[in-house]
């Protein structure tokens, strides 16, 4: 399956802009420095993904990327992984395609933590249908989307498990607690605020403790409708939904009820705070005051048993009431994902796509039984993906036939066992046995467990003690872990009391939440909170065991939650973590690349006249030809049965620079040409428009009148002698050596430089001390911003003197190529300033001079140049103290333009030109006449121009009649109206054939274009510009 249309094999479809290395694979050095390195790198060039061969690396970007719309969608479905940039949907699709292909599960493995991939995947999978499930993607841990044997998505399923109860009654600094609070506080209605007594989000215990209520990029007011249509859509009765959201706010409710001490035991110390949440649980208020601050006990006497209330103190009563939020808010989650379940039903399963969204391993500065848990997990899922990438690696090259070395790896298992054995007993199996003899909250029970620990493990080797807990050495390096509560959060226990008084409850909801039996006799000991998690992590692993699995691992580049902020340690953290120089050195120690002989062709094809565009014949003759082609060593690859491996990723690089080099000549050829044919058009157009600058007001030169402008004529792309006192990269309009004349109207040879921001005048001195003393060297001097010139004067005869004025003083040029030059110099004043260029057209000049500090002869003054009748078309000078005479012949008349002509007779190369044909309509073909080529075409020799357009060289001469018969000017045609945009962001031209323009400027649209490069005219030139840039109006 190739991609679509013309995103196949196309050279630019990869990354353009080179940012690191798209695969880790290919890294030539494998050091979590280097990972980091390039991670990077391409992090800070908007680049959040990259592979680790088939495995994925997120990187959070904390911002809206601008690739994920319909147009990325379109382009992944079906493409090879190679084919485009790393994405999140080239990992969906080729799941999606497997599942078809293959006719096998698969599943992914998204860690750390990251609903944004868990969305973007699902919602990619569901567009191979068109589908759309709205309820899918609110809930879920484990999910496994299911499909019909055609592929159509027709079911799901949810699996619930690692709930992290613990945060709805307490959290880090900086966290939020879970979403649901804070969309009912945002998003209530009046009567629902009303009702539930919703007040601000900061009155509330459970919320305010952390100090964290907003996350810029959520809308929590749009989010509370979006959950409550939600579970509208999955089949949740009004009813239900509204004691959904009556337990949650019941919830906050109960974390205001405090306690103080009485007598060394509990008292409620603000009764009016019991009222409301008895209100919305249903439940008498003296009873949870009593079931709150008090528990009943068993006492057993011999065969006797006899019920025993213990009044708690302080700590005993906060527990108690932690217990029952969190037993509540996991209650109503656990009938959620019920009901999402039971609307996604499906009979008999067929395929599926299973995604696992879990945290990462996590390591703080105080690890508690969460991270244990968590990291137990991460424990067993690493474990899987060592196998199985490394099983499918080997299966590989058995099939292949394929010489290799065995690979080495360190099995984890010894780790999983010391946590989750029975045999000898792991920490889990000690953990139970000290909560099933603990009699009370407190640090008691979680010193025995460590004692215990210490006397059973201690000589483990991934195992160490210490004085507040114990350490264990997990695959991605040690975790402390300090003792304190882990018995206490691993008992879970909801005491009878409390489920007790939830029975009582009025509402029938919350009665079923609670279906215990009270009066069964009890057997064995109650399920704790680790063993769950041990049965939980070993049916999933039974689940991903039987699927094909891929992987995402997601990277949180900073705490700060800002776009482009790296913390270089805490992502080198990550990586250590994550193992993600494992990963790379599993995938090298094979072969760093492998691809089916068919693919390797097409995208190596242009490398030989003989394979492009297709080799015809044997396909691994032609993989053999290729490979000869770049004189690869025969020991970096082998040939298998129906793929090519190759070894190292050198050898790879030379393949992918060589196509580089042969795409890249290709497109500069034609760039080139393209080039060419766009500039002799608009220095066509350039000619005419500075013709008009003169017109009326100065005669002209025969030589000048109907040449070609270079623009160049210095040839700055090889005099680096100039370049140095211009900015880096700074285009140059204009180019040419001038003669300029000083207060002595002495001439001296200067280059005259124009770029869109400048003007420069650089001469040559001798060195006058140091090594090169005695050298000429080149010196600026003069640069004048182009918005800080004043005027420009010229006389009215066919000279080419012209005074530069500015606020300093003037500078009196003798430029061959004048008109050229102002006319370009006019374009950039407009654009700087937004006003015309003042010309001033007069045969009496005045220069003002530059202020010397040579004394009592200091003081700048003025002169003046005249302009007289001469002879000839070459100038007379004859300068005196205070003034210089010009005398030149007359030239033709000020009326004089140029001849029209078409501008595929400007050279004869243009008519060739104009005959080519570029796909994507690249080249257009220019106009073959006219409008009036009917009538008779006067004689042009006279007009031909030099070599180069170089003026000075005389013409022979010729007669000829004066352009358009001598008839007056015809009156200009009003202009038609034009679609017009307006600029949103300022735009510097980057290339001869573009527009400058700043943002609130209008522009008019002479051309759209696919490609999106329109052609406009703004300030009388015509030009591209980008069309993310403006705004039509």
């Amino acid at each position: 399956m190739g991609s679509r249309g013309h995103h196949r094999y196309h050279w630019q479809s990869h990354n353009v802009k080179l940012s690191g290395v798209d695969d880790m694979v290919l890294l030539s050095k494998i050091t979590e420095d280097a990972i980091v390195d390039n991670l990077k790198k391409r992090y800070m060039d908007d680049y959040i993904f990259t592979y680790i061969g088939p495995v994925l690396i997120s990187i959070n970007p904390f911002k809206q990327m601008p690739y994920f719309g319909e147009k990325e969608v379109e382009m992944y479905q079906g493409a090879a992984q190679y084919e485009n940039p790393p994405h999140i949907y080239a990992l969906a699709d080729n799941m999606y395609r497997n599942m078809m292909i293959d006719r096998e599960n698969q599943c992914v493995i998204i860690s750390v933590a990251a609903t944004e991939p868990l969305q973007i995947v699902i919602m990619f999978i569901l567009a191979h249908s068109n589908t759309k499930k709205h309820a899918l993607i609110h809930q879920g841990k484990y999910f496994e989307i299911q499909f019909s044997s055609g592929g159509e998505p027709d079911g799901g399923k949810i699996s619930n498990f690692l709930l992290e109860k613990s945060r709805v009654v307490m959290r880090n600094p900086g966290e939020r607690s879970f979403h649901i609070f804070y969309q009912l506080i945002e998003g209530a209605s009046g009567e629902q605020k009303s009702s539930l007594g919703i007040t601000s989000l900061d009155y509330y215990t459970y919320l305010n403790q952390s100090g964290s209520y907003k996350v810029d990029d959520i809308n929590d007011k749009s989010d509370f409708q979006e959950t409550t249509h939600a579970m509208d859509v999955i089949g949740i009765s009004a009813e239900d939904r509204s004691m959904v959201l009556q337990i949650v706010a019941g919830v906050l409710h109960l974390g205001n009820i405090t306690f103080k001490e009485a007598g060394n035991y509990a008292a409620v110390e603000s009764e009016e705070f019991l009222a409301f949440p008895a209100f919305l649980l249903g439940i008498d208020q003296d009873r949870l005051k009593e079931k709150l601050t008090s528990r009943k006990m068993d006492s057993k006497w011999g065969s006797k048993v006899e019920s025993i209330d213990v009044t708690l103190n302080v700590e005993q009563a906060c527990y108690t009431r932690d217990a029952l939020s969190k037993a509540l808010h996991s209650r109503v989650f656990d009938f959620l994902v019920e009901s999402i379940n039971k609307a996604m039903v499906k009979d008999h399963q067929e395929f599926n796509i299973g995604v696992l969204d879990i945290y990462g391993f996590e390591i703080f500065q105080k690890n508690g039984f969460e991270q244990f848990c968590i990291n137990f997990v991460n424990e067993k899922l690493q474990q899987i993906f060592i196998e199985l990438t490394l099983k499918a690696e080997q299966e590989e090259y058995v099939q292949e036939g394929i010489k290799w070395t065995q690979i080495d790896y360190f099995n984890n298992k010894i780790v999983c066992d010391l946590i989750e054995s029975k045999s000898p007993p792991g920490i889990m199996c000690i953990l139970d046995d000290v909560c099933a003899t603990m009699h009370a909250v407190g640090e008691g029970a979680d010193q025995t467990m460590l004692q215990k620990l210490r006397v059973q493990i201690n000589t483990h080797e991934h195992f160490n003690s210490w004085n507040q807990g114990f350490i264990i050495h997990h695959y991605a390096g040690k975790v402390s872990y300090d003792a304190e509560g882990f018995c206490e959060r691993n008992r879970d226990v909801l005491f009878t009391d409390l489920i007790e008084l939830m029975q009582s409850s009025e509402s029938g909801f919350i009665r079923a939440r609670f279906p215990e039996n009270l009066n069964a006799e009890k057997k064995g000991r109650p399920t704790t909170a680790g063993s769950k998690i041990k049965i939980q992590a070993n049916d999933l692993v039974g689940k991903l065991m039987k699927c094909t699995p891929h992987y995402i691992r997601c990277i949180k580049p900073n705490e700060t939650k800002k776009p482009r902020d790296w913390e270089e340690s805490r992502v080198k953290h990550q990586v250590e973590y994550l193992g993600l120089k494992e990963n790379i050195r599993v995938r090298r120690a094979g072969y760093a690349y492998r691809r089916v002989f068919r693919k390797f062709l097409n995208r190596y094809a242009i490398l030989t006249k003989e394979s492009w565009p297709t080799w015809q014949g044997d396909e691994k003759q032609g993989v053999i030809h290729l490979l000869r082609s770049v004189n690869m060593d025969p020991d970096q690859f082998q040939l298998g049965r129906t793929k090519i491996f190759v070894k190292a990723p050198e050898s790879l690089f030379l393949l992918e620079e060589t196509r580089e080099r042969k795409f890249d000549g290709y497109a500069r050829t034609i760039q080139k040409a393209w080039r060419k044919y766009l500039a002799r058009k608009k220095y066509v157009q350039m000619r005419e428009e500075a013709s008009d600058l003169l017109l009326n007001r100065k005669e002209r030169r025969r030589h000048s009148l109907n040449r070609n402008f270079v623009g160049d004529y210095l040839g700055m792309d090889d005099r680096p002698e100039l370049r140095q006192f211009l900015a880096k990269r700074e285009k140059i309009d204009f180019a040419d050596k001038v003669t300029k004349y000083d207060r002595r109207f002495k001439g001296i040879k200067r280059d005259l430089i124009l770029t869109p921001k400048s003007v420069y005048l650089i001469g040559r001195e001798k060195v006058k001390q140091g090594p090169e003393k005695g050298q000429v060297t080149e010196v600026l001097k003069r640069r004048i911003d182009v918005e800080k010139i004043l005027a420009v004067s010229l006389s009215t005869m066919q000279d080419d003197f012209m005074i530069m004025h500015e606020q300093e003083y003037d500078s009196l040029l003798d430029c061959v190529f004048k008109t050229e030059f102002i006319s370009l110099l006019a374009r950039r004043f407009e654009e700087r300033t937004q006003r015309k260029l003042p010309l001033k057209f007069s045969n009496t000049l005045e220069l003002k001079l530059k202020k010397e500090n040579w004394g009592f002869l200091s003081g700048g003054g003025s002169r003046q140049v005249l302009f007289v009748g001469g002879q000839g078309d070459q100038p007379v000078l004859k300068p005196s103290s205070k003034s210089l005479q010009v005398s030149v012949g007359a030239g033709l008349p000020k009326n004089t333009r140029p001849t029209r002509k078409s501008f595929s007779q400007v050279r004869s190369t243009a008519s060739l030109i104009s005959t080519w044909t570029v796909s994507n309509n690249l080249l257009l073909v220019p106009p073959t006449g006219d409008r009036g080529s009917s009538r008779p075409q006067p004689n042009l020799d006279c007009l031909k121009v030099p070599e180069q357009g170089a003026a000075g060289a005389h013409r022979p001469s010729a007669s000829r009649p004066a352009p358009g018969g001598g008839r007056p000017k015809p009156a200009p045609k009003p202009k038609p109206q034009v679609p017009q945009c307006r600029a949103l962001y300022a735009y510097d031209a980057q290339d001869t054939d573009e527009l400058s323009f700043n943002a609130e400027e209008l522009i008019d649209i002479i051309k759209e274009d696919a490609s999106g490069w329109w052609t406009g005219r703004l300030r009388g030139k015509q030009g591209l510009f980008p069309n993310n840039y403006v705004t039509k109006v």
